[in-house]
């Protein structure tokens, strides 16, 4: 395959694309108020809605969207985009359901609402060390590998060498900027890839005569050399359905529905890459609408990415539908298959000079907005539920410092983990992804929507219905490394477990089991203080018409300077509904946190990297996020209306 920008136009579209994200990165940091930790983790909580929606599209679209999912969509057609499509009515429940108790409880992560919900600690540092792990092994490994796949065959540079340019400039704006600048970028990023995945689209229909044309070749689009007396290599007879066989298909119908709505629980509506983008809007109505918003987006990727990959396969059999491993492994370096290579073949075969480094660009906006979203989520847990756990006495300023510093070690671990991923990932990307999470996310969104639903479940049961699902997906995840897939053509002599039932449908018994542990130990065991429940529950949380009883206050650190010397002073952000003391939501009491004392020269220095808090911010009020106005109240229901029905529009025209 042609390997290599080489000519000016497309180096100068690279150049210039790198110049305004940073751009756009570094004025960010002019922001007032980026010195604390609600400034740094959640933007200040000032985000109107089209950033966020911008955000939270781009945040789940990275280089893994356009290789995984566009080489889905070479190898057997558009059934993948029922994932895509389902985000709909997720964001729904995220913006209708999950984020007003979120809110009320006026939390920064995820695993911060379980401790507040619960009491204890051991399921906080459960999930927090369990999403951390997550993130490395499937958000930030699978993001990089396909990253560098298109990298190393876009432009023939030494995959190490471009990974670490690419982290290095993604790490500058986000460890400085925290998660205004990631948001802000993500904009600009959603912007670019909208453009140039339209032009590669349109370009890609004129050369093969439009949908009817890729209706016609893409059924006869069968390499030359393949295994003979078998139907490997043949596109399957279903590609152009979402709905397939319930027995003999790659995505059964039932499980497929199953999994990319109630199993995509934990992605959409309780995972804190998401929610953190969220939290972050200025009211209620800002976050539902940036939801909507990105729900509209997430209809696109069946036009930008999966036909794209069907088009690729019609014009590249040989080398993007290849079955045979000894021509797979000479034309990817992956025997099992390289449709994972078709959006990059694409690239490089139809796009003219110039265009060719927008679309580069377009895969740099894609990796670079996963890992910044990845990185400021991941430093956020940290940060506010491990570190505050082991240091009870750390102030705002050495949280911030913790945050930024911990952010440059997940770009180290990134960069040790490619070659794992480069060996172990199969020839279709996005399944690898749907599986994975299937086994061990589908119990984290059960967890959480049974404790906002249901006031009777107590810690005890949270603890141990996790627990029996992860031990689940955790035996079927080892059983299908230990059994992988046959190759086309090879007899199937797997366990019946992994052989007879498909990941979707193992997601759903995760489901079943986790829900019913939950259910059987809370019932039989001691339930939870009422006192416990205000402001943590659907049906105990703030709203904006509830009368204001009691106020929650959360104590923050800020720097003041004094006589060239740095001090702490105390400033409380007013959340509402229930008064927590510091000790509660793991922050030491203002008086055993220690002053912190520096130079005048060296204070400026801090400050330029670290931010300074702006004395002048506005508090925070819970019941101010809550309320909406009616007008626009009724322009969002309206909007989420008409989101869902042109969902189900979709599903019945292409089912």
């Amino acid at each position: 395959m042609e390997t290599g920008l080489t000519h000016w136009g497309d180096i100068f579209v690279v150049i210039v694309y790198f110049c305004f994200v940073l751009g756009v990165g570094l004025w960010s940091l002019c922001r007032p108020n980026r010195g604390t930790t609600s400034g740094y983790f959640l933007a200040g909580r000032d985000m109107v809605w089209w950033p966020i929606g911008a955000s939270l599209f781009a945040s789940n679209i990275g280089s893994e969207h356009f290789i995984g999912l566009a080489g889905t969509g070479a190898a057997s057609g558009i059934g993948m985009i029922a994932y895509e499509w389902m985000l709909m009515p997720l964001v729904i429940l995220l913006s209708w359901i999950f984020l007003p108790v979120y809110i009320s409880a006026g939390v920064y992560t995820l695993p911060e609402y379980l401790q507040r919900r619960f009491g204890g600690q051991r399921l906080r540092v459960y999930l927090s060390v369990l999403t951390l792990v997550l993130y490395i092994v499937t958000k930030i490994a699978v993001c990089i590998y396909a990253g560098a796949l298109f990298i190393q065959l876009s432009l023939g540079w030494d995959m190490y060498l471009s990974i670490v340019l690419l982290l290095a400039i993604t790490a500058v704006y986000t460890v400085l900027g925290g998660l205004a600048a990631v948001i802000y970028t993500d904009t600009l990023q959603t912007a670019i890839m909208m453009i140039g995945s339209s032009i590669l689209c349109g370009i890609g229909f004129v050369k093969i005569g439009g949908l009817e044309g890729l209706q016609e070749r893409y059924m006869t689009a069968v390499p030359s050399v393949r295994v003979n007396n078998t139907t490997c290599g043949y596109p399957r007879q279903d590609a152009f359905h979402i709905f397939r066989s319930l027995t003999n298909s790659d995505l059964p119908w039932i499980g497929t529905i199953l999994q990319s709505s109630i199993g995509c629980v934990w992605y959409w509506c309780a995972d804190q890459v998401i929610v953190q983008r969220a939290l972050a809007a200025r009211n209620l109505t800002h976050a539902k609408g940036g939801a909507i918003l990105a729900g509209y987006l997430k209809i696109l990727p069946l036009f930008f990415m999966i036909y794209p990959g069907m088009i690729s396969r019609v014009l590249y059999a040989d080398e993007v539908a290849c079955v045979d491993a000894e021509t797979c492994d000479r034309v990817c370096g992956n025997p099992g298959g390289c449709s994972n290579i078709a959006y990059p073949k694409l690239v490089l075969g139809l796009m003219p000079v110039g265009l060719r480094g927008l679309m580069m660009a377009v895969m740099m906006s894609a990796i670079m907005s996963s890992l910044t979203s990845i990185f400021n989520s991941s430093s956020t847990i940290f940060t506010m539920d491990l570190w505050r756990r082991f240091r009870s006495s750390a102030s705002e300023r050495e949280l911030l410092l913790v945050g930024r510093v911990f952010i440059v070690f997940l770009c180290g671990v990134s960069i040790a983990w490619i070659p794992l991923v480069k060996s172990s990932a199969g020839g279709q990307l996005f399944v690898y992804i749907q599986a994975i999470q299937s086994y061990l996310g589908t119990a984290i969104g059960a967890l959480f929507f049974t404790a906002i639903i249901w006031k009777r479940m107590n810690e005890k049961g949270a603890f141990f219905g996790i627990l029996a699902g992860h031990t689940c997906g955790v035996i079927r995840m080892i059983l299908d490394f230990v059994y992988p897939g046959p190759e086309c053509g090879v007899a199937d002599t797997r366990p019946a477990i992994v052989a007879n039932m498909h990941y979707s449908y193992f997601g759903t018994l995760v489901i079943i089991v986790s829900v019913s542990v939950i259910v059987v130990v809370s019932l039989l065991t001691e339930p939870l203080p009422k006192e416990r429940l205000d402001g943590m529950t659907w049906w105990t949380k703030v709203s904006g018409s509830r009368p204001k009883d009691t106020t929650l206050e959360l104590t923050e650190i800020n720097l003041e300077e004094k006589d060239g010397k740095c001090h702490t002073m105390n400033t409380t952000t007013s959340v509402d509904s229930q008064t927590i003391k510091s000790s509660d939501v793991g922050l030491p009491a203002p008086e055993d946190r220690p002053e912190k004392t520096g130079g005048g020269l060296c204070k400026r220095w801090v400050d330029l990297i670290m931010g300074r808090a702006d004395e002048h911010a506005v508090n925070v009020n819970v019941q101010t996020q809550l309320t909406e106005d009616p007008k626009w109240q009724k322009v969002v229901n309206v909007n989420a209306v008409i989101g869902l029905c042109m969902v189900m529009f979709l599903f019945g025209y292409f089912g």
